[in-house]
């Protein structure tokens, strides 16, 4: 029986909202992404409310909240508290994303579905990897094996690896194929017969122009936009594709030496770029390469000014602008109060580079044709002032005082505990009434022996026996110097100085902003005001595809190429999770799922595996041949059963001949290289490899196979028996293994 594999979509399924997905192996619970969307609406947490206590590890594959967004939320509220694995830029970026989200929230609304305190705890246990890392589960999850490989898409964006057993288990959701600014592109097409894929539908109904068509037409809207005398908004991420929108604008202000300026706008700017630039080893190949050679850093921008207030962007000079502000969704944060500024001048341009999510006012402006007027809430804090703030006072200090009263009632009746816990202690005091002037008042009319200590202005509980200051034992360890002292103790760890300044907005050398500090340190009272607008939109809307995804012609091929056994779809629309199921049924391979919400489909491998045990007699007389990072050999054995009951194989006394076995990948372009050091003339000609004046060599595979190149390969040599022939022959043998 093969290993037990099944799929449970919490969210994201038939739509596309966040993405959520529970995968169980052989009884080991993953949650794969714990998303979330920017309108925060708890509805879509209901099916992972159900299980979340079931979860023994989750698995996080990107850095936005549409795969990370509910983490803070499920920890405090839903009972989720399994393990986190992650990339370290998903771990770090995604902080910074939540961080922005709340800042952005808190400053417009009373949000209270999470804290910053509830960010920093749900994202302290986060365990970080490396790429192609494997990481060996232990306890429950025994046996299996988890890695992350570069998806592309974000920076740091994960197809996770799972193996059990030898069985494979894809997730690769929002990968991108294209090698980008930063970014490579995805491994994803290394992997070759997995026994399940879980994949999305997201773009599988949509196809991308050129690389350079695209850019070309970025760029002329822009500037066409700046020459015209008019500004230019670019609602995006916290962290995410902003970063390749960066780098973009960046590098053309530099070749044309353009001077118009160019804003990033975020409550965590600063801390974002500091960040990112420490994250080269997790970029594109060209950016790595360019820094050693060079110790240029990508990121080290010089004509894009980081921001973390509105206020710092009121201060810059008028005149034609770009400001890259969060959030893409326009619901709140920066974005949305300039857009609501912006969009009544025809001047000015709206430029969107992802679609808008579900029924967010970014979403409703893409639509075709774009609205002439939209419905707005501006929303903004403001001090407490007059009555209001003596009653915001009154209350605070009611408060105190009843938190207060309940910490002394709490104290008096641990006191009291305390004393009736170490009342069989010790004996009760006795008073030599003879020598003692104590009043009856105090020793009572029978003045017996046992009496109470007086003591001015206390009163001991009436069940206590000799009444004792708390006494606490110095159990330090000394040495012949004094004190041993812990060093770590005096320490501040770095990583809670690093998330502080992050919370503040500011930069890593302490750059604090005002109006951000007095929202975080809630030092202010203050309130929420407000009021409905209609915005008539008469700028510029322009939509282009910057979202740094695979586009539905290279999912097909690269589906077609990976040729899963079996084949899970998730996170797209209807239509989309049809059409691509339906190509798949008959190109990729004959199990294709697309579950609903709450719907567990078993996705096993048909496959039958069993756990036997080499034997020490076997194994002794076995020789191993190191293929790559294995080591490889054949054996004849019998199966046996050992005193446990386990299946265990065990050597032939006679073990049978067996044909020759060459083992390896023979690539001809390199063969041809290997012949010509050895002094052989050789040439390509019609796709077969021409070895000296007569021998001919070609590579014929199983084009029946799906999957390309995973099929069965055939190397067949041709020529006349002749010295030449067996020379070549005894060159190609030493390209393979022979068992």
């Amino acid at each position: 029986m093969g290993t037990s594999v099944q799929v449970t979509p919490l969210c994201g399924v038939y739509s596309e909202n966040p993405l959520c997905y529970l995968l169980s192996i052989d009884g080991f619970n993953f949650l794969i992404d714990c998303g979330w969307n920017d309108l925060f609406d708890p509805n879509l947490l209901q099916p992972l409310a159900k299980v979340s206590s079931t979860i023994d590890a989750i698995l996080l594959s990107h850095s936005d909240t549409l795969h990370l967004g509910a983490l803070p939320y499920a920890m405090k509220h839903l009972g989720l508290s399994a393990p986190v694995y992650s990339t370290e830029p998903v771990y770090r970026l995604g902080l910074l994303t939540m961080y922005d989200h709340y800042l952005s929230r808190k400053q417009v609304s009373e949000f209270d579905l999470f804290t910053l305190d509830d960010i920093d705890s749900a994202f302290q246990n986060v365990t970080r990897l490396t790429y192609s890392q494997n990481y060996h589960l232990t306890g429950k999850g025994e046996g299996i094996v988890i890695a992350p490989h570069v998806a592309g898409h974000l920076l740091g964006g994960t197809v996770w690896k799972i193996t059990k057993d030898g069985e494979d288990v894809i997730y690769a959701v929002d990968f991108n194929h294209r090698k980008e600014r930063h970014l490579n592109g995805t491994v994803l097409e290394s992997f070759v017969r997995p026994a399940v894929l879980i994949t999305d539908a997201y773009n599988a109904l949509n196809n991308q122009p050129s690389r350079r068509q695209r850019d070309q037409e970025f760029f002329d809207a822009i500037l066409k936009t700046l020459r015209a005398d008019g500004n230019v908004l670019l609602p995006v991420d916290t962290a995410g594709r902003v970063l390749e929108l960066i780098l973009m604008l960046e590098q053309h202000w530099a070749q044309h030496h353009l001077t118009y300026p160019i804003f990033f706008l975020t409550y965590v700017a600063s801390s974002t770029i500091e960040y990112v630039k420490s994250f080269l080893e997790w970029m594109s190949d060209s950016i790595a390469k360019s820094f050693e050679h060079t110790r240029d850093n990508a990121f080290l921008l010089k004509h894009v000014t980081l921001l973390i207030n509105k206020s710092e962007l009121e201060k810059m000079p008028d005149g034609p602008k770009i400001v890259l502000a969060s959030m893409a969704s326009l619901e709140v944060g920066f974005s949305h109060n300039i857009f609501v500024e912006w969009a009544t001048d025809i001047k000015n341009l709206m430029l969107f580079t992802e679609r808008g999510q579900f029924a967010t006012l970014a979403r409703m402006l893409q639509a075709n044709p774009p609205p002439k007027a939209v419905k707005v809430t501006m929303s903004k804090r403001v001090p407490l002032v007059g009555e209001e703030l003596r009653a915001y006072e009154e209350e605070q200090n009611r408060i105190k005082k009843e938190e207060a009263l309940k910490a002394s009632l709490s104290k008096e009746e641990d006191l009291k505990a305390s004393h009736e816990s170490d009342a069989n202690l010790g004996d009760p005091m006795v008073i030599d009434t003879n020598n003692t002037r104590v009043s009856s008042d105090v020793t009572g009319p029978n003045g017996g022996g046992h009496q109470d200590i007086f003591i001015d202005g206390f009163v001991p509980p009436s069940t206590s026996v000799s009444p004792m200051f708390p006494f606490f034992e110095n159990s330090s360890e000394w040495d012949d110097f004094g004190e041993v002292i812990n060093p770590d103790d005096y320490i501040l760890k770095e990583e809670d100085m690093e998330q502080t300044i992050m919370r503040f907005g500011g930069d890593l050398d302490g750059k604090l902003d005002e109006g951000s500090a007095n929202l975080i340190l809630d030092s202010k009272p203050s309130k929420v005001v407000s009021n409905e607008l209609t915005v008539q939109v008469k700028c510029s809307l322009v939509y282009m595809d910057f979202e740094g995804r695979s586009d539905g012609r290279s999912i097909k091929s690269i589906l077609a190429h990976v040729a899963p056994l079996k084949l899970v779809l998730v996170h797209g629309t209807a239509e989309a999770t049809e059409h691509l199921k339906q190509h798949c049924l008959k190109h990729v391979c004959p199990h294709v799922y697309a579950p609903q919400i709450g719907e567990t489909i078993d996705v096993t491998s048909d496959l039958c595996a069993y756990k036997v045990q080499l034997s020490e007699r076997l194994m002794s007389n076995v020789l191993f041949k190191k293929l790559g990072d294995h080591e490889i050999a054949w054996i004849d054995a019998e199966v046996g059963k050992t005193d446990s009951g386990m299946l265990s194989l065990l050597p032939l006394s006679t073990p049978p001949p067996h044909k020759s076995v060459l083992v390896g990948d023979l690539k001809l372009a390199d063969f041809k290289q290997f012949l010509a050091s050895k002094g052989v003339q050789v040439e390509f000609a019609g796709g077969a490899l021409r070895c000296g004046e007569y021998v001919t060599l070609r590579k014929i595979g199983d084009a029946s196979q799906k999957g390309g190149g995973t099929g069965t390969q055939q190397v067949v040599l041709e020529g006349p028996l002749s010295e030449e022939y067996y020379k070549i022959r005894e060159y190609l043998y030493s390209q393979f293994y022979l068992l």
